[in-house]
């Protein structure tokens, strides 16, 4: 079967790197995909898997030259959304929540959505330090991934030894970075090799989003064995699996409480990194992934 992927252009932009990014170039070459930045250059009659980041209204038209499948990362909740998924021969989505939200929300038959979770590689396990203060966020820097919650609750926590790393695209919201530099320590992005050591380095990953689809840097840090206190938003609970720290979100003072906790409780951090790597020993690789998306795309041809 011959599988056309209409992706971002930015796919392999090493200034924007992005969960739903490395999510594509892993399903591309997995599949051994044809690559396509728009329908127009997919042949007629194609099955074609098409990110949900690049979908339109003007994708409805294709539908009828086309079949169409959509890749949700993360819901538009765009007006026009619901009428085109409807429309396309199915969807494939990176969580259970988002299944069960595109479900809910747009009344899409159950048989049409189908699941294929991000993976992740294998990684060697993080040592961590004795007293757990080198803390660190992964995403870019913007309001959605939660910088300015992160940085207010960090500012409660003076009295207290840590650092914080902040590793992400720093161009998107200028605004944002000059609030919380002062606080988190902004690195930019970083290659894959670099955010390898930066993971090795790091005692608790610490995610403040206001909204996940699943959280792929969760399962990241999950993966050496490194802690994570993260909001309780979307698919986050299914990347944790069990394991974690769960606070509600846009709520510095519980993410500030989780924080101090895991500071000055050494039990607490026994705890949590033993939960940690119990986790690391669950999680399924990339190659599962592509099987899965490989399934949903001959169930829905």
């Amino acid at each position: 079967m011959t599988v056309h992927l209409v992706r971002p252009a930015s796919i392999d932009d090493p200034s924007r790197p992005s969960g739903g990014n490395v999510y594509d170039r892993r399903v591309a070459d997995g599949l051994g995909a044809t690559e396509h930045l728009s329908t127009a250059t997919v042949p007629h009659g194609s099955l074609v898997l098409v990110d949900g980041l690049l979908s339109s209204p003007a994708l409805l038209a294709e539908t009828g030259r086309l079949r169409v499948v959509v890749l949700v990362h993360l819901p538009r909740r765009e007006p026009w959304e619901r009428a085109l998924l409807r429309a396309v021969a199915g969807v494939v989505a990176t969580s259970r929540w988002t299944r069960d939200w595109l479900v809910a929300a747009y009344g899409l038959d159950p048989e049409r959505v189908l699941v294929a979770e991000p993976g992740v590689d294998p990684a060697p396990l993080a040592p961590g330090s004795v007293d757990g203060s080198a803390l660190l966020c992964v995403g870019a820097v913007t309001a959605l991934k939660g910088y300015d919650v992160l940085a207010a609750a960090l500012r409660t926590l003076g009295d207290l030894e840590w650092s914080c790393r902040g590793v992400g695209a720093t161009s998107i919201e200028p605004g944002l970075v000059a609030g919380v530099e002062d606080t988190v320590r902004l690195t930019g992005p970083m290659t894959r090799a670099e955010l390898d050591v930066t993971y090795a380095e790091a005692d608790l990953l610490v995610l403040a989003s206001r909204a996940e689809t699943y959280g792929m840097v969760v399962t990241e840090a999950l993966a050496r064995g490194v802690p994570v206190v993260a909001s309780d938003i979307g698919g986050v609970r299914e990347a944790l699996g069990g394991a974690g720290v769960l606070v509600p979100p846009d709520d510095p003072d519980a993410l500030a409480a989780a924080l101090r906790r895991w500071l000055t409780d050494a039990g607490h951090r026994a705890e949590q990194r033993a939960a940690a790597r119990v986790r690391r020993t669950t999680l399924t690789g990339w190659d599962r992934t592509v099987a899965r998306v490989a399934e949903a795309l001959e169930t829905l041809r």
